[in-house]
């Protein structure tokens, strides 16, 4: 009996332990160096690519590279809040209070017909961002879903058996 309450005990949730994952890890690589890779686009080749642009589509550029960059600033700061979990700078609960600040959904990108006008490397970008999105967003629901409250009584089956039991006995 005391091996089993001890294993109860010893019960791990999933999501609690996600961040220290090598999947997360890989992860928060990717989203830093799509932030950095961006940055260095939008700073160097893709303000000149942007001077070259007829007046329209320099307009859908400068939309869509501010939604590109706040989307990616979202992420990035989802991703460093978790990261600070992984550290142990904070829990779980107080990195689910402050992700409430952070919109996944941010500035999702104008119509296809739009974003085809633009350079090859900012649609790559773009479509990068929402891969990134995506997973994150993903990963996000994976960690901050409640677990399903485990009843008072140790063993899960045992709801379950009362069941069984009650709708046997009705039929006697």
């Amino acid at each position: 009996m005391s091996d089993r309450s001890q294993g109860e005990s010893a019960l791990v949730q999933f999501s609690e332990r996600l961040t220290n994952s090598a999947a997360f890890g890989t992860l928060f690589r990717e989203g830093m160096d799509l932030v950095e890779e961006t940055a260095a686009y939008l700073d160097g080749a893709g303000r000149a690519e942007a001077k070259a642009l007829d007046r329209a589509v320099s307009l859908i550029y400068a939309t869509e590279s501010m939604r590109l960059t706040t989307r990616l600033m979202q992420l990035a700061s989802w991703l460093l809040l978790h990261r600070a979990v992984k550290e142990g700078e904070m829990t779980l609960s107080q990195a689910n209070r402050e992700k409430t600040k952070v919109k996944l959904s941010a500035a999702d990108p104008g119509p296809d017909d739009m974003i085809e006008k633009l350079p090859v490397a900012l649609q790559d970008l773009i479509t990068r961002s929402m891969t990134l999105q995506s997973k994150v967003r993903r990963l996000d629901i994976t960690i901050h879903t409640p677990a399903v409250e485990r009843a008072a009584i140790g063993n899960p089956l045992v709801p379950q058996l009362n069941r069984l039991k009650a709708a046997f006995e009705q039929t006697r």
